[in-house]
């Protein structure tokens, strides 16, 4: 049975009504309103790019209209055309500004929806109404201003067409981040083979009972938290734990629904089951935190809930005193009004940041840093702790050879031959790591003839006529002879000890020696470790892996701290508690088990080459797997930060600095501001704001 991704329950495929397809994948749900759900984001993204494209689509036609063709041809195209088109934008793709600002009313709280649908409004009203003079439909209710540019269409359309289109890649981001979240599901298994009455019967997962004995054979995803009640098996739990080496499961051991039995035939006593088990609270963790993150409060939206009520004010102010107490005629109270309100409306807005913005993601994206939300490059410049998986982010990923030992005569390349060789036909990370580093060192690995893996000790062989044994220890110890003293063990009790998995080798019954394997922190881990200290940024390891293991790469990289033995959601528990004591944090992961820190934390950093997941839910992508991207990326957000405030100042100081002679305090002078000039200020600003933006191309990565 397939389950539905928007409420979690199960659905029959055969008699299921409603069913989407998304990117090859066949979604199937209980209701209809699951399905509109699922597909309300979808619908809402696609309706915001059209109404996009409409926008600046329009404002084009009408900038080359009024500006261009004039001067190239010597064409004037009709206003009552571009009043048309301008029409249109206003009411389609600036509906939702109305609403804001119906919501801004109703509030008591002007925002920058309020802002553009005053200005906006302003512009195309003005506009609309000199086109009606202009075909006498209208009597003149306001002088016609000199020269070419009368009407100011122009900018109410491409206000309107770039403050959306700020909001698209926004919705862009939170979409992609759901669809990661939906493709979890699929890792789950559909069914479970069910011991009942003695006899095995296949069932789909959700309807195993706590309680119930499970049979998993190898290659197959277990499809219930429980308890191995019989067999022996090596379990890749790395999806939910991140341990990059498979973990042995006997007798007693638990399991995890979601991680894959690799080697032996297990019996699990189910303990947890359907949207019980540690994968469902996976799920629903990352579902929460996409759900629950507030965007942030825009400096744009906290000048506008000062600026607005201020415009208001002053446009309706300088009206009543020219009318009321300067007895002035209503036609020029009304120009004083539409020329303040006009010139407040900053068109550099819609740029300033949008313009930063992109400039700054395309100079990280040459670098291999993916900025997927401006709301991250934000808070980076502000982040306090730095949040950091182990497996695959602060190591390598994937263990390696880092020291042989000989014994009783052997010498390390014999260890290396006698191991790999055996481990030949192994599918094992820890048997790929052994046969890698062999080869690498020259030696010609020679094929094992009857080999056979060895529940709970390693792999036996027969390699040139010598019966070669590699497994744990523990196990291997027990099984051979010439161990010496007692001290020969005492170098491996050690590697051991320093978070090392080792190996030993046994050939006819003689131990030959050992290897040591570990999962390597990256090269540049411990300079970006101290880059962080540095800039006053404390670093936190959190890892799934056992306690020796992550003491050893915390003490070898030199973060501040560390915890170990983490579930996911406990890995984003802790990066709550982080946030509750004050602290902004950056989390830095690659896998499954970090998509609930990372959609928990402030900023979200995923590595390029982790899962899908991890990367959907990182508001930042590291695509090189370079740690030091983490540095830059910070560097990358003070500066894009500063630009964008320097941009909302050029976005609105022209403007500002128009108002008092729009509202005619040099008409005593005989000085009265036309809004014509109105847009000269804008154009000022939006060249002064994209100049400034561009700066950020000198910006050293």
């Amino acid at each position: 049975m397939a389950r539905d991704v928007v409420c979690g329950m199960y659905v029959d495929e055969s008699t299921a009504e409603f069913k989407v397809s998304r990117n090859g994948v066949l979604y199937y749900f209980c209701s209809q309103s699951c399905m509109l759900q699922f597909m309300q984001p979808e619908i809402e993204l696609r309706r915001l790019r059209y109404l996009v494209a409409f926008a600046l689509a329009a404002g084009a036609i009408i900038t080359v209209s009024e500006f261009l063709l004039p001067v190239l041809l010597g064409l004037h195209p009709s206003g009552l055309l571009l009043m048309a088109l301008a029409t249109a934008v206003q009411f389609t793709a600036g509906l939702r500004f109305y609403r804001g600002l119906i919501d801004a009313i109703r509030a008591r709280q002007a925002n920058m929806d309020s802002l553009i649908a005053i200005g906006t409004t302003t512009a195309w009203a003005y506009s609309a109404l000199l086109v009606l003079q202009d075909l006498g439909i209208v009597p003149v209710l306001i002088p016609a201003p000199p020269g070419p540019h009368r009407y100011y269409f122009t900018e109410s359309t491409l206000i309107i067409g770039l403050i959306l289109l700020g909001r698209t890649l926004e919705h862009t981001v939170r979409v992609r981040a759901e669809e990661a979240v939906r493709s979890l599901y699929e890792m789950h298994p559909d069914k479970a083979t069910v011991i009942r009455d003695g006899e095995e019967v296949e069932v789909p997962a959700e309807e195993v009972q706590p309680g119930e004995l499970v049979l998993v054979r190898p290659g197959e995803r277990i499809p219930v938290d429980g308890v191995v009640e019989e067999g022996f098996t090596s379990v890749d739990q790395s999806a939910m734990t991140g341990e990059s080496v498979p973990v042995e499961k006997s007798v007693g051991d638990e399991v995890i629904a979601g991680t894959v039995n690799l080697t032996g035939l297990i019996k699990v006593r189910a303990v947890r089951t359907g949207h019980e088990t540690t994968f469902s609270q996976v799920i629903r963790t990352v579902q929460e935190a996409i759900l629950s993150r507030v965007p942030l409060q825009r400096l744009a939206d906290k000048v506008a809930s000062v600026f607005v009520p201020v415009v208001v004010s002053v446009a309706l102010g300088a009206s009543l005193f020219w009318s009321l107490a300067m007895g002035m005629p209503a036609s020029f109270a009304v120009l004083i009004a539409v020329s303040v309100l006009i010139i407040a409306c900053p068109c550099a807005l819609g740029i300033a940041t949008p313009a930063a913005i992109m400039i700054s993601a395309g100079r990280a994206a040459r670098r291999g840093i993916l900025i997927r939300s401006g709301e991250a490059l934000d808070l980076l410049r502000r982040v306090t702790t730095v949040a950091l998986d182990k497996t695959g982010t602060i190591t390598r990923g994937r263990p390696e050879v880092v020291r042989v030992i000989a014994f009783n005569g052997f010498t390390e390349r014999d260890v290396l031959f006698y191991a790999a060789s055996a481990e030949r036909s192994s599918n094992h990370p820890i048997a790929s790591a052994i046969l890698d580093h062999a080869r690498r060192s020259g030696i010609e690995v020679a094929e094992p003839r009857n080999a056979v893996t060895r529940p709970g000790v390693g792999v036996e062989a027969e390699v040139e006529g010598r019966r070669v044994l590699v497994g744990k220890p523990s196990s291997v110890s027990g099984s051979a002879s010439q161990i010496g003293d007692g001290q020969l063990l005492d170098p491996v009790l050690e590697l051991q000890g320093s978070g090392m998995t080792t190996v030993l080798v046994a050939v006819d019954g003689v131990l030959a020696g050992a290897v040591a394997l570990m999962d390597r922190p990256r090269e540049e881990a411990r300079e970006v470790i101290s880059e962080l200290r540095r800039r006053g940024i404390r670093t936190v390891m959190l890892t799934g892996d056992n306690e020796v293991t992550a003491r050893a790469i915390a003490e070898e990289v030199g973060v501040d701290g560390f915890r170990a033995s983490l579930m996911p959601e406990e890995k984003a528990e802790v990066v709550r508690e982080l946030r509750e004591r004050g602290e902004v944090v950056a989390m830095v992961g690659d896998g499954i088990n970090d998509a609930p820190a990372l959609t928990a934390a402030d900023v979200g950093i995923a590595i390029g080459s982790g899962t899908d997941i991890a990367k959907q839910a990182g508001s930042i992508v590291l695509l090189r797997n370079d740690l030091r991207d983490v540095v830059r990326a910070i560097e990358l957000s003070k500066v894009t930060t500063a630009k964008i405030k320097q941009n909302l100042f050029w976005a609105f100081a022209y403007n500002v600095a128009l108002i008092p002679i729009a509202a005619g305090i040099l008409y005593p002078f005989g000085v009265l501001l036309n809004p014509v000039f109105s847009a000269v200020a804008m154009a000022m600003s939006s060249i002064s704001v994209t100049l400034n933006s561009m700066t950020l191309y000198r910006v050293s990565l």
